[in-house]
């Protein structure tokens, strides 16, 4: 049900504007609440039940948590109402399934509310009343109490004083049934009077009478710890455990008379903090005393009342004593479901559901639609956003204009003052060091905090605005929309920091990442990544010098698997126009350099050579920029450009000299100067992938077997080195090459490469394998110029020239196979156009070997290893041998 939103109401002279309390979704709420409700209530009509038993573990409590402002106290009142009575349940609740009478009481501990303890248990008393009976054994002490208490003071005259009689109808009928408590059991001891003669000198007569288990006082003698509660001294702590009577009389009412007491706890935050915990420990002696009654609690926080080393902070501690407030893994063993639910944020409909009907005009939403979802968009699903931007909407508007989306780019300190309300100061100072970060672990929080002990950081972890996920290499993170908040809106508490405060933070957090890079000793590429994408935004967003980035910058590139590094824009408008510190050049080199595999060459070199003009890298990263252009040049077909690139590089003596050395080794054997390559192999070395240079000068001469050796030497030494890019560069040349012989091996081949390719971004090498797949169903396939143009399109896309020679030379195989002369002139009259710039031009030679043609007159002719005559029949042997694969397989 949509009640008036009062506060929205006066907030405009506008009286057309309807202004409803929206209550949205919380469906997933609803259910667990009756889920829970039946499983209770087939707990108490079990035969074994009994509400006197202190020793079992209690079930009977559900507990949402979660943000300031997501919606926990509205949830709160609307499970009341809708437990109280079904008419006032949101369309969108499903029926409850319990039968049984459900008699709620929803018990607001906001320090606001000024409700103390023993207000606590007047409340809940005062919703027994309605029942219409008498609590014997909790009536009893509670006057015991009462007169002792509050001598002389009649206890509907606080009531009337505190409000509690006008809350609950049926509260007049409280002192009357009390009084029949009393004069019951005045009558069954023959005492003259009730409440003198029956409390009177500590309730002497009444505890004899009960511990002799007289038949007068049968109906009482049941109660096994009444006689001890009377006996004792009637004050607070007494108090806090007349709940287990009150449990017990419930317990004692005819079906048709009873009902199941639910107890709704709200802002249970506000209940102390976690230091000092005497008001929690009664209020959980409430819960454990009243077994046969269920507790919906409410908070911020979740309860750790399932926390062992909480033993004598509270009563009853540990996991044997709260199994549904337990971690996953121990209460998946208890078999107990989930009481700690978190309350999500709202899905974009529920935004656009809630902003639509929270304020209307004539039946329609009174919010633009491109306003809402901006709204939406910001609020990250937070409620008290969308509430804090009705307000804000409404506010614009009485200032005579018409609020545009522009007007909601717009951060509320509201949101600042409700997250940091009931944290410490300690908890307050790691929370906004975190903001800095996408995501932490504790060790992480504590030592970008500057602090000496975990304990805040963990306080903080529990916090419901910290988020878990298994999935990242720190596993908590702040939610967006308050990590945003803290980050840019303007902070008026009272220890809020100042530009040179986060100034030192982010230092500080920069540091720890280092930290957190360097000690880890497995070598974890994730954490790698995860420390350079979070240390490259603080570096750029706090003019940081780069430190430790160039360090991980080589790392990162060193195995060439390119995750991809995606930074949000810049949080100043005046830095996010392009490169203007070393931090933005760092960043774009690493973005062009990973996504040169998803974006043509010419994009990478353009790129890389405007983080070169712009003169803001240091010398050792100059080298990064430079190699990975002449890189792209040379993919390009740009040889000279890419030559002296590579030069500069190996020249310079740098952590890429070797990497540059082969390089030029490539571009010797791209111009057909295969001794040269030969030679140059043998000063590479691991770091130059020397053996992987041996292999593509091998398979070019013909000599598939030396090829295959060599790529295996290469993924041996790569797996060596547990350099998992390199391994899968080597597997999908070694299966190119084992493609033109040997078919069958070449499907295992493939299958090892594409499984190793998969988890990477390697699209040269990706193609590389597509390729082999040609070649290994060359002459089989009758349908491979057509697969071929396929992939001739999406190289095309990428800019990698050489991908598409070597893909038209697989095509020329085929067609040499197949014996189809004029398709095979077709196809090196295409590769003839592919190379003439001189880049691979031996292709088109090797295309004639195939086919057994006479190269013409003024082919520029390559430095071939054993010669030309030699190159020239191993070729087309290898096209005999695969026409006699294919005839054979053809015959019946």
């Amino acid at each position: 049900m949509a009640g008036r939103d009062l506060r929205t109401l006066f907030s405009s002279n506008d009286r057309s504007i309807a202004a409803s309390e929206a209550f949205t979704n919380r469906q997933a709420q609803w259910r667990a609440v009756t889920g829970c409700l039946a499983d209770h209530i087939r707990r108490l009509t079990s035969s074994d039940f009994d509400a006197e038993d202190l020793e079992s573990p209690r079930t009977n409590i559900i507990v949402f948590h979660g943000v300031g402002g997501i919606g926990k106290s509205t949830l709160s009142r609307k499970i009341e109402a809708s437990l109280a009575h079904s008419e006032h349940r949101p369309v969108q609740w499903e029926a409850s399934s319990p039968e049984e009478r459900i008699l709620p009481v929803r018990i607001d501990l906001a320090r606001s509310a000024g409700m103390d303890f023993e207000r606590v248990i007047l409340t809940i008393r005062l919703a027994v009343a309605s029942l219409g009976r008498p609590m014997p054994a909790f009536d009893l002490a509670l006057r015991r109490y009462w007169e002792h208490n509050h001598p002389g003071e009649p206890i509907e005259d606080y009531l009337r004083k505190g409000g509690l009689l006008s809350r609950f109808s049926a509260a007049a009928a409280l002192p009357q049934q009390m009084q029949s408590a009393l004069s019951d059991v005045a009558q069954a001891l023959l005492l003259p009077g009730t409440v003198g003669s029956v409390l009177g000198h500590g309730g002497g007569a009444l505890i004899k009478a009960l511990r002799e288990r007289r038949q007068s006082v049968r109906a009482l003698a049941g109660c096994s710890r009444l006689a001890d509660l009377l006996e004792a001294e009637p004050d607070l702590e007494a108090l806090s455990f007349y709940p287990h009577l009150l449990a017990w009389d419930l317990a004692q009412l005819p079906a048709d008379k009873s009902a199941l007491l639910v107890i709704l706890m709200d802002t249970f935050e506000d209940t102390g903090d976690r230091t000092h915990r005497d008001f929690e420990r009664l209020l959980q002696r409430i819960v454990w005393l009243m077994p046969n009654a269920f507790f919906v609690v409410t908070g911020r926080n979740r309860l750790q009342w399932a926390e062992s080393n909480l033993e004598g902070q509270l009563d009853w501690t540990g996991p044997h004593a709260w199994p549904g407030l337990v971690s996953d893994a121990a209460r998946a063993r208890s078999g107990v479901s989930d009481r700690h639910i978190l309350i999500g944020d709202f899905s974009p409909d529920d935004c656009e559901d809630y902003l639509s009907r929270r304020l209307s005009r004539n039946g329609q939403p009174l919010i633009d639609e491109p306003v809402r979802r901006i709204i939406a968009e910001r609020s990250h699903g937070l409620p008290l956003y969308l509430d804090l931007s009705v307000m804000r909407y409404l506010e614009l508007r009485r200032s005579g204009g018409q609020p545009g989306v522009a007007d909601f780019d717009h951060d509320f300190p509201a949101l600042i003052a409700r997250t940091l309300r009931d944290l410490t100061p300690e908890e307050r100072h790691v929370l906004r060091s975190v903001s800095l970060l996408s995501a932490f672990s504790v060790p992480l929080a504590t030592q970008a905090a500057g602090m000496r002990h975990d304990a805040p950081a963990l306080r903080l972890t529990e916090r419901p605005f910290i988020r878990e996920s298994d999935s990242g290499v720190w596993p908590f993170h702040v939610h967006d929309l308050i990590r945003a908040a803290i980050r840019n809106t303007d902070d008026a508490s009272d220890d809020r920091w100042s530009q040179d405060d986060w100034q030192r933070a982010a230092q500080r957090a920069f540091q720890a990442l280092e930290s957190q890079w360097r000690q880890d000793l497995r070598g974890d590429r994730a954490v790698l990544v995860g420390c350079l994408q979070q240390g490259l935004l603080l570096a750029r967003d706090f003019r940081l010098g780069l430190g430790w980035l160039g360090d991980a910058a080589f790392q990162y590139v060193e195995d060439s698997i390119w995750e991809p590094l995606v930074l949000p824009p810049a949080a100043d408008p005046a830095s996010s126009g392009g490169v203007r510190t070393a931090a933005d050049a760092l960043v774009e080199t690493l973005s062009a350099i990973a996504r040169r595999q998803h974006e043509h060459r010419e994009r990478t070199v353009s790129r890389l050579s405007a983080v070169l003009a712009s003169g803001l890298l240091p010398d050792e990263l100059v080298e990064l920029a430079t190699y990975y252009q002449a890189k792209a040049q040379r993919d390009l077909g740009l040889t000279d450009d890419s030559r002296r690139g590579m030069q500069r590089v190996a020249s310079a003596g740098g952590r890429l000299a070797s990497a540059a050395r082969r390089g030029l080794a490539h571009l010797s054997r791209v111009s057909g100067d295969f001794p040269a390559v030969v030679e140059a192999a043998g000063r590479l070395g691991w770091a130059g992938r020397h053996h992987r240079v041996l292999g593509d000068v091998w398979w070019v001469q013909g000599d598939m077997e030396r090829a295959a050796t060599a790529y295996l030497a290469a993924r041996s030494e790569a797996e060596e080195h547990g350099a998992v890019g390199e391994t899968a560069v080597a597997q999908a040349h070694l299966a190119f090459a084992v493609s033109f012989v040997d078919p069958l091996r070449a499907d295992d081949e493939l299958d090892l490469a594409n499984r190793l390719l998969s988890p990477l971004s390697l699209c040269s090498n990706e193609m590389t394998a597509h390729i082999a797949m040609l070649v290994r169903d060359a002459g089989f396939a009758a349908d491979l110029p057509d697969r071929a143009a396929v992939q001739l399109a999406e190289i095309g896309v990428s800019g990698i020239s050489y991908a598409a020679a070597k893909l038209q030379l697989a095509l020329c195989f085929h067609h040499a196979v197949v014996d189809a002369r004029d398709e095979l002139a077709a196809d090196i009259a295409r590769l003839r156009g592919l190379t003439q710039n001189g880049y691979y031009a031996y292709y088109v030679e090797i295309a004639h070997f195939m086919g057994d043609l006479p190269l013409p007159p003024n082919t520029v002719r390559a430095r071939w290893i054993d010669g030309e005559r030699q190159t020239r029949e191993r070729w087309r042997n290898i096209v005999l041998g695969r026409r006699g694969h294919v005839g054979a397989d053809s015959l019946p």
